[in-house]
């Protein structure tokens, strides 16, 4: 039991309305928290990613569900989903469904991560996969975008519902000119394509700023809110919705 879940809230650029949640796993270590680029290769090359992932879905379900029950908003709950559990479909499906069953969370409520190398990786398996879970009406995000091997193509093939634009990009949008350049690209293309966009990593007033101006839909990062466990996440919302 030395897993444990946080979370961080995602907001809607323009009215700053809460709109989604990323589930975190973090390693509480006698006190530390372990963040995961520390154990995630090891649990990769050990063969227990997959443990670890089932672990996340399941717990992450059935403590969102506890948290909407104690009055947090039915926003979408963002989980990021290994190459190695995504292409164990069959495993991935039966969890997914089971997690979802047991816990009473809507389909509608889970929103899955992948980054563009485990979209690759096999296109057509990839498709159908996705297209089973969105028969649950579960919605697709591409995460990190722009680090990885970003075939614009395959923007119009992957029924994806959100890009991600990596923190990469946003960390020096104020002095780069390539960067903001880069974010505007993204934007408007996924626009045309009928995504949405959502920015992380954004911790300055002028890293909002230039993703205003460049009309991104929604944000995270630590200006707003940091990763938090369940119980911060739900004091907190109360705390700044409370009369």
């Amino acid at each position: 039991d030395a897993f444990q879940l946080y979370y961080q809230p995602q907001f809607n650029m323009l009215t700053g309305e809460i709109t989604g949640v990323e589930a975190l796993i973090r390693w509480i270590d006698n006190g530390r928290v372990v963040l995961p680029g520390e154990f995630i290769p090891i649990s990769e090359e050990s063969s227990l990613i997959n443990d670890l992932g089932e672990w996340v879905v399941n717990k992450a379900c059935h403590e969102y569900q506890g948290l909407i029950e104690n009055g947090f908003p039915p926003v979408k709950m963002a989980l990021n989903i290994s190459a190695n559990q995504f292409h164990k479909s069959s495993e991935l499906l039966s969890c997914i469904e089971t997690a979802l069953t047991e816990s009473n969370l809507p389909g509608s409520l889970l929103q899955l991560e992948l980054t563009e190398s485990v979209l690759i990786d096999d296109v057509d398996e990839t498709i159908s996969i996705i297209n089973k879970l969105k028969e649950k009406e579960i919605t697709f995000a591409i995460d990190d975008f722009g680090t990885g091997y970003s075939s614009l193509s395959y923007l119009k093939v992957f029924p994806v519902d959100l890009i991600k634009i990596d923190q990469s990009f946003i960390h020096d949008v104020e002095h780069d000119a390539s960067n903001r350049t880069i974010i505007g690209a993204i934007t408007v293309m996924a626009h045309e394509l009928g995504l949405k966009v959502l920015a992380e990593g954004v911790e300055t007033q002028q890293q909002l700023e230039h993703l205003k101006s460049h009309k991104c839909d929604y944000v995270q990062g630590h200006f707003y809110a940091a990763a938090m466990p369940a119980d911060d996440l739900l004091a907190k919302y109360r705390e700044e919705t409370s009369p």
